[in-house]
């Protein structure tokens, strides 16, 4: 018990030794102070102000009845009752209410051709022409939101009116046309808005790409400037590297655990989006998310970067790819077995499919499970990818150093001059 408790006090003074570098390395960068202190609570709140009002009320729309009826002027008057529409103008043909849209007056314009009432009084389907202003998303559903309520309330209408037509009575048209009665409750998003669905996938990916970003910023900050194992005290480039690998890994996680509870608690709740889960399950299923990606991070970064910009292109690149790839905007069922797969080496699918359950239906830890282990599956593998690929690096760089030592002293023995073929060395002995 005495040799083993000297070994951990000096384990933990290691790790304690490495946090405190990469602790001075985070904030003597105004780069990464940028990436991990500011992107992580500017996107939220912007994103989140910017869809706060989920969906459009009172749109402008024009009206173009060429047959002017009792049906047409219920369907108008219906039109201008639902919280979607608002009828601003009634034209009388398509070339004024086309010239409206062009100047953007209106948004969207519903046609009556001439035939509508006859079509109907004969028995036959009427039909309603929608032109919609597509510069928009929320304007075509705005359109089709209010126009396919309305169609709904007016086939109603008018196949109860044609029963009692028929001989019977109110109560008995109403059985006929709806012998079961079906009840619509939309779960999970009440209001049906966009923001609802979107931004829990965005709040998710804000963590992940601003902690992938800053790593790789600082491993090619470091090895750009020549400055990789200046990082790293001697006596933990080898075998000992794995307490680099720790030390780093609790420096980007004291900080992102607060801004985590910032951007997966605070902001849902301060912008009313759905939130069903607790703070507990949220922070219990956060850890081994942050894990993975900050321990990917490290493995991206000691793999590929070898300058300070070029994560910059990974993160614009990869930002709408991880996008598509979790599941929510496309159902991981229906992709090809490949991008499956592969949307799997990224700790943001499962966190995302894991967060969304959470906090938009209330499940438990137990009904996320498989996200809570895939996360503490890659973040195992992802630290054992970090640690070997730092430990391979360090000793490649101090073969490099040892051979570029032994090359410039014989080289100065022979009266050479070094400053003048330093850079044909660099490219003979190459980088590490």
């Amino acid at each position: 018990m005495s040799h083993k408790t000297p070994k951990i006090v000096s384990n933990l003074k290691d790790i304690w030794t490495v946090f405190a570098i990469e602790v001075r390395r985070v904030f003597s960068d105004s780069t990464v102070l940028l990436i991990f202190f500011i992107a992580p609570i500017l996107y939220p709140l912007l994103f989140c102000g910017i869809y706060h009002n989920e969906n459009v009320e009172d749109m402008s729309i024009a009206v173009v009845d060429e047959s002017p009826s009792a049906y047409s002027k219920r369907f108008i008057h219906k039109l201008d009752a639902t919280p979607e529409l608002s009828i601003n103008y009634r034209c009388h043909n398509l070339a004024e209410a086309q010239t409206l849209m062009k100047d953007h007056k209106v948004r969207s314009v519903f046609y009556f051709p001439k035939d509508f009432p006859s079509r109907l009084a004969e028995m036959r389907t009427g039909r309603i022409v929608v032109f919609s202003d597509m510069s928009s998303f929320y304007y075509y559903k705005a359109a089709l939101t209010g126009g396919n309520s309305v169609l709904i309330d007016e086939m109603h209408t008018i196949e109860l009116q044609r029963y009692e037509q028929s001989g019977l009575d109110n109560e008995q048209a109403n059985i006929q046309m709806q012998p079961v009665v079906m009840e619509n409750t939309t779960l999970f998003n009440p209001t049906g808005g966009y923001g609802s669905f979107f931004l829990p996938i965005l709040l998710v990916l804000v963590l992940h790409q601003t902690i992938f970003l800053g790593i790789c910023i600082l491993t090619g900050d470091a090895r750009e400037n020549r400055k990789a194992l200046i990082f790293i005290p001697r006596h933990l480039r080898r075998r000992s590297v794995h307490r680099v690998t720790l030390g780093r890994a609790i420096c980007y996680l004291l900080i992102y655990v607060p801004l985590t509870i910032l951007d997966l608690w605070f902001v849902p709740r301060w912008f009313n989006l759905p939130q069903l889960g607790n703070l507990y399950t949220i922070l219990i299923f956060a850890l081994p998310f942050l894990l993975a990606t900050i321990f990917f991070g490290m493995t991206v970064a000691n793999l590929v970067v070898r300058q300070k910009i070029s994560p910059m292109l990974c993160f614009i690149f990869f930002s709408l790819v991880l996008f598509m790839l979790t599941g929510m905007v496309w159902p991981q069922q229906s992709m090809p077995t490949f991008w499956r797969l592969f949307s799997y080496l990224f700790p943001s699918t499962p966190g995302v499919q894991g967060f969304v359950k959470i906090a938009s239906m209330g499940a438990p830890l137990s009904e996320v499970r498989h996200e809570y282990l895939t996360l503490w599956i890659q973040a195992a593998t992802y630290f054992s990818l970090a640690t070997l690929i730092t430990l391979v690096r360090n000793l490649l760089r101090q073969r490099r150093n040892i051979i570029l030592h032994r090359i410039r002293t014989r080289l100065e023995q022979r009266g050479a001059n070094i400053n003048a073929i330093e850079p044909l060395l660099e490219r003979k002995v190459g980088k590490a």
